[in-house]
């Protein structure tokens, strides 16, 4: 006769001895009390299906107490959120796959309260009637800036996408062919601007961009110049671009707009903290620009915005389209956004409390101190070695910037490298880090004193 090879079936008559569901709930009290009636009778229906399709006869049915504990094993994984927070050891500050910048405590503080309860969001608390939503933001970013007025929305390609709906739909755009980027996930800011209604026209080449590119191409369609900094990449070398003031007087002179997406732009001078120059909304706005484009979640250090500042006929325009209803920011997302930029006020301050700015501010002899102390910590566990490390902003920021940072890089004899980085990354807060040379680098740019005590605890723990 030919083998049975068919897979092993279920012991039918061993499975009528499995309890039922209501015999289950009497013995489940305290799980019914940490989460519901309903909650639980579903988890130990879905465990009892597991065991009915999984038992093989011969094998031991579970006890009521061990069907009660796989319940409540899945009924703690099915309430973990899946946004988890994550220790970022990787030197990357604007870590955009770990959602960029964390957030000051200020602006944290601002989010809750906003989250709380109700909130005066669209509402004159000294007359009574309804208010303007963006009327407190918008002085804060006139004050900063010096543009005229402001408008925000939810991310900077929305900003974008409303600028040119709102301001140059059915005409024409000059744009260099140097600065046609591409940003995260595959996005590109000229599909972004023929989705906003406009024809894109490309001027010069890829390394050299005159401003006699920009004179010629200009037709009686055009509506706009439009400035897009190289937020990502640089072009280096034989290379030549046309400054903001001269496209002002052109653009000025031919009754046309210029805008400008700074991308990941910056309200604070950078230079003074060891970084390089990163042109500054003042400076743009200074130069003559009619709108300018910035994130709110990259060198400003906020939440995920997008912020329009310029010409006040040009922003009343944009108050009108139909876009912005679709586009605008969260009362969260703004109470964060307030919170960021009255920190900015004072460039010591934000430096201070703004977590991005503070690491990239950040001196290498506390970084050297910080790595120093987390080796000493975990050398009874590991083999520790300590190294040069090369940080960088991220996040489209900075890209030529190398920041000198500090590493501990450890190995653990019983642990393969790849395993340790898999249990790290299971761990409550998850810890990623980045291998390299056969050893795991926890990188000292980006992870707090705090931080670097939750990774001796999880190391340690895992050990044991």
């Amino acid at each position: 006769m030919p083998q049975d090879t068919s897979p092993m079936q279920p012991d039918k008559n061993a499975l009528r001895a499995l309890p039922s569901v209501q015999r289950l709930l009497e013995d489940a009290e305290a799980l019914i009390a940490a989460t519901s009636h309903s909650a639980t009778t579903s988890a130990l229906r879905q465990v009892l299906v597991d065991i009915r399709t999984a038992h093989a006869p011969g094998v031991m049915l579970p006890t009521v107490e061990n069907i009660i504990a796989r319940a409540a094993a899945r009924l703690y994984a099915d309430n973990q959120s899946i946004l988890r927070r994550v220790i970022n050891a990787t030197g990357i500050i604007l870590h955009t796959n770990l959602g960029r910048t964390p957030l000051a405590e200020t602006a944290i503080a601002a989010m809750a309260e906003a989250a709380r309860g109700y909130t005066n969001l669209e509402f004159d608390l000294a007359t009574g009637k309804r208010g303007v939503r963006l009327q407190n933001i918008e002085a804060l970013l006139c004050e900063l800036t010096g543009a005229e007025a402001a408008l925000v929305v939810n991310n900077n390609a929305a900003a974008v996408l409303l600028t040119l709906s709102g301001l140059a739909a059915g005409g024409e755009v000059i744009v260099s062919r140097g600065e046609l980027v591409e940003i995260g996930g595959g996005f590109r800011v000229p599909d972004v601007i023929v989705q906003g209604g406009a024809r894109l026209v490309e001027v010069g080449t890829t390394n050299k961009t005159r401003l006699a590119d920009y004179r010629t191409a200009i037709t009686e369609h055009t509506r706009a110049l439009i400035k897009i900094h190289q937020s990502n990449f640089r072009v280096i070398g034989f290379t030549e671009s046309t400054s903001l003031q001269e496209l002002s007087r052109l653009a000025h002179d031919k009754n046309l707009l210029l805008i400008e997406d700074l991308g990941s732009g910056t309200i604070l001078n950078l230079e003074p903290f060891g970084r390089p120059h990163e042109p500054t909304v003042q400076e743009s706005i200074a130069a003559g620009v009619d709108i300018v484009t910035l994130s709110g979640d990259k060198l400003l250090g906020g939440p995920q915005a997008g912020i329009i500042v310029g010409r006040a006929d040009a922003i009343a325009q944009l108050r009108r389209h139909p876009l912005l209803r679709a586009v605008r920011i969260d009362k969260i997302s703004l109470a964060a956004l307030e919170a960021t930029l009255r920190l900015l006020r004072d460039p010591a301050t934000a430096i201070r409390d703004i977590p991005v700015l503070r690491m990239l501010a950040q001196p290498r002899t506390v970084l050297q101190a910080r790595a120093e102390t987390l080796a000493r910590a975990l050398a009874d566990i590991a083999d520790i070695r300590i190294e040069p490390s090369r940080g960088y902003a991220g996040g489209g920021a900075l890209p030529t910037d190398a920041i000198a940072s500090v590493a501990v890089c450890l190995s653990i004899p019983s642990q393969g490298t790849e395993a340790l980085a898999a249990k790290l990354r299971a761990h409550r807060p998850a810890i990623v880090g980045r291998i390299a040379g056969g050893r795991l680098h926890l990188d000292m740019l980006t992870i707090t004193d705090a931080d670097a005590s939750e990774i001796t605890q999880a190391l340690h723990a895992l050990i044991a």
